[in-house]
């Protein structure tokens, strides 16, 4: 028989709040019905997780499950965040099991072609399971509610295939004490099984640090005895492949998990950048959409980058950005700069893409006829003098001392006289090239002298991929262009009227010396 569209009666979706129970698509193990869209939310016990497995799947083939199709999801449903894979034909998902207590099935079908459907089952685990998933959240059994005597849980955590390795941050940590953590304890493993290396065992109420494994795999154990207990813990797991990174190169740039698809729920990732002494970061935010403001505080309480001073969170607060901004780019004073990304539970968005340089640290100077510019060589280490130079090669750099020294007339050197806010400044570029073998990489900064006060600045206007870079340094320039182009258009337009009303007084003249002689003729 042929499938009809899913008549209101028919049952599709809903809350599944029992400790354990099944669910199948419509008509099941008949065809399912057209345009049907259905929702099952499954809600256990908080600090348990959630198994779902399926014991028969049949949809729609398309390689990319764009028409029939059943999504999972680690929470709730509808985020793109927490979404564990799409699924259709006739491989059956994986067994999954949720980051925490809720999870969500979604199944919807088109208008084309019917299948038999799908038959699946759930429980609730009271600890452990096997975690899926780029991130999520684990907790002891009932936290943070006592623990219960002679527990023992398994979770084995396995990152998405070809995943980069797996940290795991401790939110809270209270656990009955004790010399060698022979009693209650946590112990992690590096890999999907007891006989990998021991990463740590914990207890006690000292938080144990951060843990990076050294593959997409971490087990972690919890045990309790039969007395004395604890609050518990609390901890939050993410792949760190695209999400825990070190930068030491002179310019680089890097984006949120999955850019530009939706990040993952539940983040903390962290990107240090660490450059030289004496150097400054200059930041361009190429993209940004993250969940927005608060409502309530107007402050960015949800997800949210914020930028720190120095290498950890310990330093000063830098900056705090949330939302869809369209941020200029920002030079920070320090040589070192932390950026965290932190998620919460739900609304995903597309992330951001920021790019930096380093801002060479120079001393720029001048007199009425000369530039001075210095270079300490401990900040250009690997550069030959001859990459170093003011305008055009032949003004290369010399070494003098632990300096690179460049001293030149303004008749030299590419340098050009300016008028700036009605004042007469010299300008000349600054050229470093940081190039290797085919990768062009060359830095350019402005140089300018007021040559009355004997005033000298120094400006970066050319760093990394300057035609993506570019565009967003400039959009000020841009502003200032647009005012520039209207200014004109209006000087222009005055012009004109100004040859109009001076042509009207020419004819007028003429007119009224054509009426004189008239006059006089009669």
């Amino acid at each position: 028989s042929h499938p009809l569209l899913c008549p209101p009666g028919i049952k599709c979706g809903g809350v599944l709040s029992a400790p354990s129970g099944n669910f199948s698509s419509p008509n099941f193990p008949g065809l399912y019905p057209y345009e049907t869209e259905c929702t099952w939310l499954i809600v256990v016990a908080e600090g348990s997780s959630v198994l779902l497995s399926f014991s028969h799947f049949e949809l729609e083939y398309h390689d990319t499950c764009a028409y029939d199709y059943l999504q999972v999801y680690n929470g709730a449903a509808q985020d793109q965040g927490n979404l564990l894979g799409t699924f259709c034909g006739h491989s059956p998902p994986p067994p999954f099991s949720s980051a925490w207590h809720v999870m969500a099935v979604v199944f919807r079908s088109d208008r084309h072609v019917a299948k038999h459907g799908f038959a699946a089952a759930y429980r609730k685990d009271a600890c452990g399971g096997q975690l899926t998933g780029l991130s999520g959240e684990i907790t002891s059994p009932r936290y943070p509610e006592s623990y219960p005597n002679n527990a023992e849980c398994r979770w084995s955590i396995g990152g998405p295939s070809g995943g980069g390795p797996l940290t795991l941050v401790f939110a809270d940590f209270q656990m009955e004490g004790g010399q060698g953590c022979g009693f209650d304890y946590v112990a992690l493993f590096d890999g999907p099984s007891i006989s990998a290396p021991h990463l740590g065992r914990y207890c006690g109420s000292t938080r144990p640090p951060r843990t990076v494994s050294s593959s997409p795999h971490l087990l972690i154990i919890f045990k309790s005895d039969f007395n004395i207990g604890g609050r518990g813990f609390k901890a939050h797991f993410y792949s760190a492949g695209e999400c825990q990174e070190v930068f030491t190169t002179i310019k680089g740039n890097f984006s949120s998990p999955q850019y530009p698809n939706f990040y993952p729920n539940n983040l903390k990732c962290q990107w240090s950048i660490q450059l030289p002494p004496g150097y400054r970061i200059k930041v361009f935010f190429l993209d940004m959409e993250l969940e927005g403001r608060s409502s309530l505080t107007g402050g960015c309480d949800y997800d949210h980058l914020s930028a720190f001073d120095g290498g950890t969170e310990n330093g000063s607060l830098l900056g705090r950005w949330c939302g869809q901004e369209s941020l200029a780019p920002i030079t920070f004073r320090s040589n070192q700069l932390l950026l965290v990304l932190h998620t919460d539970r739900n609304t995903a968005k597309r992330g951001f893409s920021i790019s930096y340089v380093g801002v060479v640290p120079m001393n720029v100077s001048c007199t009425r006829t000369d530039f001075h510019i210095q270079i300490p060589v401990q900040s250009l280490a690997q550069l030959e003098r001859n990459r170093i130079y003011l305008g055009t090669p032949s003004c290369a750099a010399q070494v003098i001392g632990r300096n690179f020294k460049i001293h030149t007339r303004f008749d030299t050197c590419g340098t050009e006289s300016q008028r700036r806010n009605n004042t007469s400044v010299i300008v000349s570029t600054l050229y470093i090239d940081f190039s290797v073998g085919d990768q062009e990489d060359i830095h350019q900064y402005e140089v300018q002298c007021e040559p009355k006060r004997k005033e000298a600045s120094v400006t970066l206007i050319a760093g990394p991929d300057p035609s993506r870079l570019s565009q967003a340094e400039n959009l000020v320039d841009a502003q200032q262009w647009e005012g520039e182009a209207v200014v004109a258009r209006e000087i222009k337009s005055q012009d004109t009227s100004d040859i109009i009303f001076i042509s009207i007084c020419i004819l007028a003249g003429l007119l009224m010396v054509i009426a004189v002689v008239g006059l006089v003729l009669l």
